[in-house]
């Protein structure tokens, strides 16, 4: 009896294991949504363009062919004043479950950033299917619905062309840096940083983007480009910065891994280009007189990318005032940067988190007015760069044609 006992207890434990797939899915039911781009609607609230996959036209077949000849993404759009509800309503035309865990982009327009952008991130964050590593962009200059509709050439899905792309440019040229649902998420509800999101833009011939003939050129009649860096205050888009003042942002972020950066020499402009191999950046925080001072320490190390001009590199002279011409340029951009910041007030570095954690009882008294504090911090920069590699060539052939 009592080892009969035992035997159903046993079974009785099992029993949930047995029960694996009471929640499968059919591969054939579902629709996978690898991007979302949420504009402001007309008669609801939210405009939704869903970005499908057609996996018949984009697997490569078992000869090296690149799938099917149809279009590799399909794009369905519904309204509604919520996002649930537009997403629900979203079924009336797909035959297929829509399916969140693959989607990799999130585009908001611009109208939506500004105003509404609050009002979606609940539904991102709290759907158990939907990825917060998803990143985050903001339609700059265009709709969001543009972007996803846009066709690519080099990837058949045009939503991998905008995170690779993104990254390729966060280590090649230090003006984007990936951000994700829960990066901007963990800025929003901070009380010392304010989060920022990639811009993106549709640029050439707005018509042809979602056409197929736009995928048979050798240059496309548009294309998809990163462009600045949306600042954002209290959840709510308030300016963009670009280009150097970009890279500054990333420079302090200490998320910069590379770039370019061009010097004069004997007064001939951007005579000499240097890249960046190696950076790290530190902020600290000193109180002077009640008030916090903010200094930024930057060490980088790099090559010599390009000497347009007569110039010995083998003189350890003239690689150390390459050095300091180098050093005075990167905190030109960060400072550049920072001024850029203090002016739409909106504090994306973090520093009133340093304030906040180097001196709490201080930071009680500053932290309701940190927007007026951060407008007039002082900032402090000081850069420090190196020069390892001259490339394969010492000597300019600009020297020897000047023998």
């Amino acid at each position: 009896m009592k080892k009969s006992l035992i035997i159903v207890t046993i079974m009785l434990m099992l029993l949930p294991l047995l029960s694996a797939c009471w929640n499968q899915k059919e591969l054939t039911d579902l629709a996978f949504v690898m991007a979302m781009g949420i504009d402001k609607g007309k008669d609801k609230k939210f405009k939704i363009s869903f970005q499908l996959v057609n996996p018949g036209n984009v697997t490569t077949g078992q000869n090296g062919g690149g799938g099917g000849q149809g279009l590799p993404i399909a794009v369905y759009r519904s309204t509604g004043d919520t996002i649930t509800e537009a997403a629900r309503n979203a079924t009336k035309k797909v035959s297929r479950r829509l399916y969140y865990a693959h989607t990799n982009i999130v585009v908001v327009s611009e109208e939506i950033a500004k105003k509404e952008l609050l009002y979606i991130i609940d539904a991102l964050d709290r759907d158990p299917e939907f990825r917060t590593t998803t990143e985050m962009v903001v339609a700059k200059g265009c709709t969001a619905e543009e972007i996803v509709t846009t066709l690519t050439i080099l990837d058949r899905l045009p939503v991998n062309k905008i995170t690779k792309q993104i990254k390729a440019s966060e280590a090649m040229l230090g003006e984007n840096a990936s951000v994700n649902i829960d990066e901007f998420l963990t800025g929003l509800v901070s009380k010392g940083k304010q989060p920022f999101l990639n811009g993106y833009s549709l640029v050439g011939i707005k018509s042809k983007a979602r056409t197929k003939e736009n995928l048979e050129k050798t240059t496309t009649d548009a294309f998809l480009s990163s462009n600045g860096l949306a600042i954002f205050h209290d959840g709510k888009l308030r300016g963009w910065v670009n280009n150097d003042k970009a890279r500054g942002f990333i420079w302090i972020l200490d998320k910069l891994k590379s770039t370019d950066i061009s010097i004069a020499w004997k007064k001939k402009k951007k005579a000499i280009v240097v890249a960046p191999i190696r950076s790290k950046t530190k902020v600290s925080v000193q109180f002077i007189h009640q008030k916090p001072h903010i200094n930024i320490k930057v060490d980088s190390e790099g090559w010599i990318s390009e000497a347009n001009t007569d110039i010995d590199l083998t003189n350890p002279e003239i690689i150390g005032q390459i050095d300091t011409l180098v050093e005075k340029e990167i905190s030109s951009q960060i400072l550049d940067s920072v001024k850029a910041a203090q002016k739409l007030k909106c504090d994306i570095f973090g520093f009133g988190d340093k304030v906040h954690i180097a001196n709490p009882t201080l930071w009680k008294k500053l932290e309701k007015n940190w927007d007026e504090e951060f407008a007039t911090l002082k900032v402090n920069v000081k850069a420090d760069f190196y020069i390892r590699r001259e490339g394969i060539r010492t000597k300019s052939f600009w020297s020897s044609m000047n023998e």
